[in-house]
C-alpha cells in the first residue's frame, strides 16, 4: 500500500480499480475502527443525519460507487 495521498489520487483517477485494502485504509485513516456488518465495514461519520459510509470486498477490490462514496465523505469532512 502507498501512502494515502497516493491513495487518494488513484481513487480519484479510477474508482473502478482500487485494490479494497487500500479504501480500508482511507476510510480507517479518516473515520476511525469500522464495525462489520456481515460482508460490509461500516465507519461512522461526524455529521448528523446518515453518518455512516459502507464498504464491501469485490474480490480484492472496492466497489466503484462505494470509493466515490468515500471520497465525497472525506471532501466533506475536510471541506464542510
Amino acid at each position: 500500500m502507498g501512502s494515502l495521498e497516493k491513495i487518494r489520487q488513484d481513487a480519484l483517477a479510477n474508482p473502478a480499480n482500487l485494490r479494497f485494502a487500500d479504501l480500508r485504509k482511507l476510510c480507517e485513516h479518516y473515520f476511525g475502527n469500522p464495525r462489520q456488518s456481515g460482508s460490509h465495514l461500516v465507519f461512522k461519520t461526524p455529521w448528523p443525519g446518515d453518518p455512516r459510509v459502507n464498504i464491501q470486498d469485490r474480490g480484492g477490490k472496492a466497489k466503484p460507487c462505494q470509493v466515490k462514496q468515500v471520497l465525497a465523505a472525506i471532501d466533506r469532512l475536510e471541506h464542510g
